[in-house]
């Protein structure tokens, strides 16, 4: 009886050991399985702030056509001279165009007026810091009454 006990006690400690060895595999595959997890966690916490910015920069540029249509509704007389990207001899214009600058990364406004139709395109480009080019244009008529 002695050698059996003696040979259970051997046969124990292996046992153990590889008990200990699959739980310690099983905590290394749930670590790894976890931190996969996360690491998608944070890239879609990341793409949800990508498409956040590039969806508030496009409701800011419609914003802005916006305003520079209805500068031009409240300036029906001197509406020809918002055509083109400078419109340097307008106050309004220069100040739309200052706006959307400071308002959209690498922003530029240009409009453009067909004075006998009084029909108005807006162009709006900006650029996002990752390198893409965008741009919003918006078509609309702005003439009087009786036009």
């Amino acid at each position: 009886m002695h050698l059996r006990d003696l040979n259970r006690r051997r046969q124990r400690p292996v046992a153990s050991h590889r008990v200990r060895g699959v739980v310690l595999i099983e905590v290394l595959v749930a670590m790894l399985i976890f931190l996969l997890g996360v690491i998608g966690l944070v890239g879609l916490q990341s793409a949800m702030t990508r498409a956040q910015t590039e969806s508030k920069v496009r409701a800011d540029a419609a914003l802005l056509a916006s305003d520079v249509v209805g500068r031009m509704w409240s300036d029906l007389t001197s509406m020809a001279t918002y055509n083109g990207s400078g419109c340097a001899s307008n106050a309004n214009c220069k100040e739309w165009q200052t706006k959307v600058r400071s308002s959209l990364p690498s922003g530029n406004g240009a409009v453009t007026v067909d004075a006998t139709t009084g029909d108005v395109a807006v162009t709006i480009t900006w650029t996002m810091p990752g390198g893409e080019s965008h741009q919003y244009v918006t078509h609309t008529t702005v003439a009087k009454a009786g036009n």
